[in-house]
């Protein structure tokens, strides 16, 4: 036996030590290997598919100016964003906003005309936007600011989708450093071939309105709106004062009536327009607002409560310094241009609430020019009528006299109100079903109301027959936007995800049907409108396990399933057989038709042919 500090000893130990630490090394490495495993390679998410490029007009922006700017977006190819309009819960709208500080604002966002395509599950034309995206904008700079390197937050909303399917709503940072420089100061222009032909609000907004095809079709229903609203209560009565008033010049004003009438409506014109300039201004702010649910349920009960006073449950009246202003009489031309001006305020109890719609619209827009034109034409609308009876004021003796006939156009529009605050909740309520249910009660309640219930009475058989002939119209009108928004026939029913779902299956001896839905997602909508409601469809159904993953809001096993069944967006079905193996040959990616669905749910079912 060797001693101890024999050689044969040493000899025995350095083998030893040398495997330790050779075995140490090895897990060493080996953990160092995983951890950089786990770092580049983290768990599967939603790939990133839109970048947003700011491009500047200047290199510096001195105080007390409007500049140009423009944001490029760049979309990775084979994908596309939505455009900049909602279609109700089904495509959600591209959206470029700005959270600016006092004395600076972007305004005026525009962006171009968008594609349009047609997807197989769709039956409409789809606006899109691909490759690149050039948005186009104002910087307003007040005089006030202050030289500094000053970084505006913005946020670009947008929900990314391919022909196939599409990925959950995003909402990327859009962080713009704008250097502001002392007034006077020399400046560098930058990017000149692309800003040379937007410069200003004004022309930007017109180069913007020429791309919109529609455009002038939106002017000419904003102008029917205003002729439309020379039947309410607060404007009718307004009629004989009008005539009046210029019956009393016609020997001032003899051959000048169509200059008076021209200032007339001039003046009605510049108290509305002003309305739409300061809600298009304050656009980023209202918009903002506008997306809170408390804000909506608030403005809502507004809605309500005015809608009360038109069914006379109180009178909403001006205070007495107003009513005062707007009578006072002044001659000449001046005094015709202040009748129109002050029309407006008396007409407001009335206007107010049909107005307060098209200020949101225009807030939205964010376009100071187009807020004006939007209520100068509105205006136009509302003052030709009153014009045209002033300078022909024989007219006068043609119209009916107000009676129990306008009290009941007072309740129609008190219905409007109602059912536009209730519309107004809509996008509180999930439940497509809920929503029609909803409006389709309060139409109802209006024809019933407004056809019978309503105690304005007149000897005219023929006010008696268009009563009861807008309750029959109101009430079958409702029938049959609910009956039209039941599903025909009963869908798949859907079992929702939970953990350990697939492996009590496979014990059981049952297929699976896995299917990863959102709400967000036209193809999924799709696929349970024309596919998952096929009675063949139904009917397969109940020899499977149907199992839907709903991804509208972020699952809490989200992480997990998408590494575990690689998903990379929906609509993703996944079929299981019944020894809990996938079949990765049935696999769906995107819209299909029943045919296509039904095979694949035999083969899983019956096992290839």
């Amino acid at each position: 036996m060797p001693e101890p500090g024999d050689p044969l000893t040493i000899i025995n130990k350095r083998p030893l030590f040398k495997q330790r630490r050779s075995a140490l090394q090895v897990f060493s490495w080996a953990c160092l290997v995983f951890i950089c495993f786990i770092v580049l390679c983290p768990p599967p998410s939603w790939p990133a598919i839109v970048a947003v490029d700011i491009i500047h007009s200047q290199d510096k922006y001195p105080a007390g100016g409007s500049y140009p700017i423009a944001f490029r977006i760049r979309i990775s190819k084979s994908w596309y964003i939505h455009g900049t309009t909602s279609n109700g819960d089904i495509y959600l709208p591209t959206v470029l906003s700005f959270k600016t500080p006092a004395g600076i604002k972007i305004e005026g966002v525009r962006f171009p005309s968008p594609e349009k395509l047609k997807f197989e599950y769709e039956d409409n034309d789809v606006d899109l936007y691909s490759c690149e995206v050039l948005v186009r904008a104002t910087l307003n700079i007040s005089k006030k600011a202050r030289p500094d390197n000053l970084t505006i937050d913005g946020e670009l909303s947008y929900q990314a989708c391919t022909s196939q399917y599409c990925m959950p709503p995003e909402n990327i940072p859009v962080p713009i450093l704008i250097p502001i420089a002392p007034q006077g100061i020399q400046t560098s222009l930058l990017n000149q071939d692309m800003f040379e032909r937007q410069t200003g609000i004004l022309s930007g907004s017109i180069a913007g309105l020429k791309e919109n095809a529609g455009f002038w079709l939106i002017l000419l229903g904003i102008f029917l709106g205003g002729l439309a609203l020379n039947l309410t209560p607060c404007i009718y009565p307004l009629i004989p004062i009008t005539v009046s008033y210029f019956g009393g010049m016609s020997s001032q004003i003899k051959g000048r009536a169509i200059v008076h009438g021209i200032l007339y409506i001039a003046g009605l014109s510049i108290t509305n327009s002003l309305l739409g300039l300061i809600a298009s201004l304050t656009g980023s702010m209202l918009g903002t607002i506008l997306q809170n649910p408390i804000v909506l349920v608030i403005v809502s009960g507004i809605l309500l409560f005015l809608a009360l006073s038109f069914f006379d449950i109180w009178e909403l009246q001006l205070p007495l310094v107003l009513t005062r202003m707007a009578s006072m009489s002044f001659g000449g031309y001046f005094g015709t241009f202040f009748m129109g001006l002050t029309l407006g305020i008396v007409a407001a109890p009335c206007l107010g609430p049909f107005m307060l719609g098209l200020l949101t619209c225009v807030a939205q827009k964010g376009d100071p020019f187009l807020g004006f034109l939007y209520f100068f034409v509105l205006s136009i609308g509302l003052g030709l009528p009153l014009a045209i009876l002033a300078i022909f004021s024989g007219t006068l003796k043609k119209l009916p006299m107000s009676g129990e006939w306008l009290r009941w156009i007072r309740k129609i529009l008190g219905w409007i109100l109602v059912i536009m605050a209730f519309f107004i909740l809509l996008p509180l309520i999930s439940e497509p079903s809920a929503k029609t249910t909803l409006i389709s009660i309060v139409v109802v309640a209006a024809g019933v109301h407004l056809g019978w219930i309503e105690k304005s009475q007149t000897n005219s058989n023929t006010f008696r027959y268009i009563k009861k002939s807008t309750g029959y119209i109101l009430i079958f009108g409702a029938i049959a936007l609910f009956s039209f928004s039941i599903p025909k026939q009963q869908g798949v029913q859907w079992v929702p995800y939970d953990a350990g779902m697939i492996e009590d299956a496979a014990k059981r001896n049952m297929p699976v049907i896995l299917d990863f839905y959102a709400d967000w997602c036209s193809p999924c909508k799709a696929l349970d409108k024309k596919v998952f409601r096929d009675m063949e469809v139904v009917e397969l159904s109940r020899q499977v396990i149907p199992i839907r993953v709903d991804l509208t809001t972020r699952h809490p096993q989200q992480d997990e399933l998408q590494r575990r069944y690689n998903i990379w967006g929906v609509p993703t079905i996944i079929f299981i057989d019944k020894d809990g193996i996938v079949k990765e040959d049935l696999r769906i990616e995107s819209f299909v038709g029943r045919d296509e669905v039904i095979s694949r749910m035999k083969r899983l079912i019956n096992g290839p042919a």
